[in-house]
């Protein structure tokens, strides 16, 4: 059987290499796109081979197996349960799941109330590196985990990404989700408190691009957390993801965007990483397309696991604005 799997918006720039790589499996057909801007989204549908709908009810009539939403973060439990509603098997959500806690709740129970499977697009999880790293500590080969220093740091995105009415947040949100998720998986433990300092002192915007945030979980961990856009426009990529785990036997350090070749342009004046080796995002929409055809797919993050993250990421603002150490409130 071949998936009919459709995308709601490519206002999220991963977008697109979602549909190639549902395009690109053998297993699935890109049935369709909407896009509340019209234009970009003709011109993906084009770009794909598919048909643009203007109408999202129109594009969920077509009898799909799953959805990939990736609109603006604001609209995401919105488009979540219309692709419930109309009987999907799958969904996959951009992250963050959404921009509160109640939600990214109401989502997680609304498709679990309809027995519709919903994930959290949170490809990071699917780095080597990170594999190879999640394996040795789980391993034991640095004994007892002690303390986790992470970075998500990247260039400001601009446009909606900007804009909170349509983002919920700057590079806080942004970027906090990945981490802590990958500090999930690493420690199987809830976060108990976040303490978090913010700025925009690099784009002067109306929300944060700059963020440190101090994260305590349950056993005596604590992480800390680089969240920012504070590469430079003429930075090789748009950001990176390191991680070094400390424990009682050893410390270990990974890049999860170490596999690239850097090339020097002289005329156009720039350095650029190409990258090559394995595709997060296209193993994800593979685990994804197994999801929606009812088999496992246990590296895929679940819609509690995009709930988890959130709640870590809209506590570290409550903590800014207070100034001081705020509790992640319990009940995930």
């Amino acid at each position: 059987m071949t998936l009919k799997i459709a995308i709601f918006s490519f206002a999220h720039m991963h977008a697109q290499s979602y549909a190639a790589a549902i395009a690109a499996n053998s297993g699935a057909t890109l049935a369709g796109v909407w896009d509340a801007d019209a234009a970009r989204g003709q011109a993906m549908a084009d770009l794909y081979k598919t048909t643009f709908y203007a109408s999202e009810r129109e594009l969920l009539a077509q009898g799909l197996d799953g959805a990939v939403v990736a609109s603006e973060n604001v609209h995401h439990r919105r488009l979540v349960e219309m692709a419930a509603e109309a009987g999907v098997k799958a969904i996959l959500c951009e992250k963050p799941l959404a921009t509160t806690v109640a939600n990214a709740r109401a989502m997680v129970d609304y498709c679990a109330a309809r027995n519709v499977k919903l994930a959290t697009a949170f490809p990071c999880r699917y780095s080597p590196a990170f594999q190879s790293l999640l394996q040795k500590v789980q391993g034991g080969a640095v004994g007892k985990v002690l303390a986790i220093r992470g970075a998500n740091r990247g260039k400001a995105p601009g446009g909606w990404f900007v804009d909170k009415a349509l983002s919920g947040g700057g590079a806080v949100l942004d970027h906090t989700v990945h981490a802590a998720d990958l500090n999930w998986l690493l420690l199987g433990q809830n976060a108990t408190e976040v303490y978090a300092e913010t700025g925009s002192e690099f784009q002067h915007a109306a929300c944060e691009d700059t963020g440190f945030l101090t994260i305590n979980y349950d056993g005596g961990v604590f992480a800390t957390l680089d969240t920012s856009w504070s590469r430079p426009k003429n930075y090789p990529t748009w950001g990176d993801v390191t991680i070094q785990v400390v424990g009682t036997e050893g410390v270990i350090d990974a890049d999860l965007f170490a596999q690239n070749l850097v090339c020097y342009d002289d005329t156009a004046g720039t350095a650029s990483w190409s990258n090559w080796g394995s595709g997060t995002d296209t193993e994800m929409i593979a685990d994804f397309l197994r999801l929606t055809a009812g088999q496992d797919a246990p590296r895929l993050a679940t819609g509690e696991d995009g709930l988890r993250a959130v709640q870590i990421a809209l506590t570290a603002y409550e903590s800014a604005a207070l100034g001081q150490p705020v509790p992640v409130a319990s009940g995930n």
